[in-house]
Formats: C-alpha cells, structure tokens, sequence
C-alpha cells in the first residue's frame, strides 16, 4: 500500500508523523545525513511534535568535504564513484547512525538541478540509504520537476524508505 502518493505539504506531513510515532512506539533513535535536500528531512521530522525522543541529530553534508569530515565517506569512494551513487548513500548513513549514536539513520544524495547534471547522472538522479540494524538499503531515484520537486519528491521517498524499514526490522 502507497501512503501519501500527492507530495502535498500535508502528506509529507501525514508520513513524517507516521514514521516518528513508529519511533517512539519501537523506542528508537534517527538521525539524517542530506545533501540535495539541504536539511529538508530533518525539518519535516522535526514539524512534528514529540520527536524530540527520537530524533537525534542530522547531518548537512553538501560538500564532499563535509561528507568525508562528519560522516567518514571515503575520499575513494567519492573519486571512483562520485557524490552522487549507491556507494556514497550507503557510507553517509553507516557514517551518520555512528556519529550520532542512533538506531537508524537515512541519507539522501543527489542531483536537484537545474545544473549540474549529465548523461550518467541527469538531474533528478537522487539516492537514498537507510541503516538499521547492520544492514543498508539504497534506492536509486530519478525524479521529474525542477529544483523544488526533486528536493520534496526525494524526501517524500525517504520518509517512505524510514517506514519500510522499520516495520520490516520491527514487530510494529
């Protein structure tokens, strides 16, 4: 079943609150580590009241720098397969659930556009990582719209990715 399928402000909304009742039911603990959507994640999660318990902190990582610094991405991985890929996704959430101590982290890197994009990474191409227990999921995306449909869309699916994951790693 597809929750909240219009990307209006109120079903972001809607799924943020879902996701933070489902932490604070599990008593766990999320941070965020974002690059394209330059904080958006965190502030949905923090419009809802009581997050407070679960959320811990999040982590704008804009420049590959900062990735590197605060959430411990490889320059290697950065060099080979650049900002934006599977692999980076993967590091900054593995990266920010140890930085900040907490159950679950999500990531979300990627091209929002309206530069910046090619032919093997257009704009729109945005991924998305989730860590919990040990274990990593990564979603490719490619979304349509300009720069503000991109940034919501990719934090419309990783409120989503948070939810699956745990529901799936919980007996919620």
């Amino acid at each position: 079943m597809e929750l909240y399928d219009s990307g209006s402000t109120a079903d972001l909304n809607r799924l943020a609150d879902a996701c933070v009742a489902l932490l604070r039911k599990n008593r766990l603990t999320v941070t965020t580590a974002e690059s394209c959507t330059g904080g958006m994640l965190s502030a949905k999660l923090v419009d809802i009241p009581g997050v407070s318990e679960v959320f811990q902190e999040g982590y704008i990582t804009y420049s590959n720098k900062a990735k590197r610094r605060l959430l411990n991405v490889s320059k290697t991985t950065l060099k080979k397969y650049g900002a934006v890929s599977t692999q980076t996704a993967r590091e900054m959430a593995i990266g920010a659930v140890f930085a900040a101590s907490a159950d679950i982290a999500v990531s979300i890197t990627g091209i929002a556009g309206p530069d910046g994009g090619d032919d093997e990474k257009p704009v729109g191409l945005v991924f998305i990582g989730c860590y919990m227990n040990d274990r990593v999921t990564v979603e490719e995306h490619r979304f349509q719209g300009d720069r503000t449909a991109v940034r919501t869309q990719a934090v419309q699916s990783a409120l989503r990715l948070l939810r699956t994951t745990i529901l799936e790693n919980t007996k919620a």
